[in-house]
């Protein structure tokens, strides 16, 4: 069964009573990330229906709230990506209609989706993460001034996003600034920060708990939104070609950085292995779930089924308003 948090006051805030649980699977969402989106929750609704679970796909948009309060669902498994649904809003709105809901909290998800205050974080909790500097769309004119000895090469995206879109590498100030100019066009600033040499590494967490790293080899060097989502562009090697020792290492940090934010559910560490030690990239704090994605690789790969993933996660889905903040600070 699930476990439904304040089910007599959700009762009642329906005005029905003896709810039987019904799992609503929150999908589509705003912008670039829809399609991902709408994907993962394809093959959670089916996971979900194939436990047994009463399960509605629920297409999140800008009336999404009338959607809830129709839909009465009892909780809901977040199946979004980017902007308004991985970004803390859903989170805040099911909150306020007292939905329990998996993945992270409020607060958990507005850190990890904005990438400068996460990496301030990590660096507060003595976790690894390259430094960074940001740009506003006013700071272009005066650019190179800006960087001044910051080096390069470097690696720009939006400061909150995902799915490595506007995302890229850049090796000199011209390409700096049509990197910054294409970031600009998905949020109001972009975030530069130093380009690590290393081994590509993500690693897969669930419910607090590490699950295991994967490596990431890509044909150009980088993983951005191509070697994502174009077949044949990436290979991943789960567990990575590296010593014992050095995968308990990242997987530390990985943890660390987990711990840093606060962040429930089955959040991705992204990491890169340089000659120092793991850096830590950022967090994606609601992942691409579907049966191919790299988050159910890692856990099958450990002896987690993609249907015990789904649930494990739809377990902890609760309500998380006034725990968070006492846990970050």
């Amino acid at each position: 069964m699930v476990h439904v948090a304040n089910k007599s006051e959700l009762a009642s805030f329906w005005g029905i009573s003896d709810m039987e649980p019904v799992v609503g699977v929150l999908m589509g969402g705003f912008g670039g990330e829809r399609s991902i989106s709408q994907a993962t929750g394809l093959d959670v609704h089916a996971a979900l229906h194939e436990l047994g679970y009463d399960t509605k796909m629920i297409d999140t948009n800008r009336d999404v709230d009338k959607s809830l309060r129709s839909s009465r669902i009892s909780v809901a498994f977040v199946a979004l990506h980017g902007p308004l649904g991985e970004d803390g809003c859903l989170q805040g709105l099911l909150e306020v209609l007292s939905i329990p809901y998996t993945g992270p909290s409020v607060l958990a998800a507005s850190l990890c989706m904005d990438k400068a205050r996460a990496k301030d974080l990590f660096a507060a909790h003595g976790v690894p993460t390259p430094r960074y500097y940001l740009v506003r769309a006013a700071d272009l004119a005066q650019l190179e001034e800006l960087h001044g000895d910051f080096g390069f090469p470097v690696f720009v995206k939006p400061r909150r996003g995902g799915s490595s879109l506007g995302a890229g590498r850049a090796a000199d100030l011209p390409e700096l600034r049509r990197r910054c100019r294409a970031a600009l066009e998905h949020d109001s600033f972009a975030l530069v920060e130093t380009f690590l040499e290393g081994v590509e590494l993500t690693v897969a967490t669930l419910c607090g708990s590490v699950l295991g790293a994967a490596e990431i080899v890509t044909d150009s060097g980088v993983y951005d939104y191509r070697a994502k989502y174009e077949p044949g562009r990436t290979q991943y090697f789960c567990p990575p070609r590296l010593p014992d020792a050095v995968c308990s290492e990242v997987l530390a940090v990985a943890s660390n950085a987990v711990h840093a934010v606060a962040v429930s559910g089955s959040p991705r560490v992204d990491v890169i292995l340089t000659s120092e030690g793991p850096q830590v990239l950022e967090i994606d704090a609601i992942p691409g779930l579907t049966r191919k994605s790299i988050v159910p690789h890692i856990a099958a790969v450990t002896g987690i089924p993609y249907e015990a993933l789904c649930k494990a996660l739809l377990s902890d889905a609760r309500l998380h308003c006034g725990t968070q903040l006492d846990a970050i600070l």
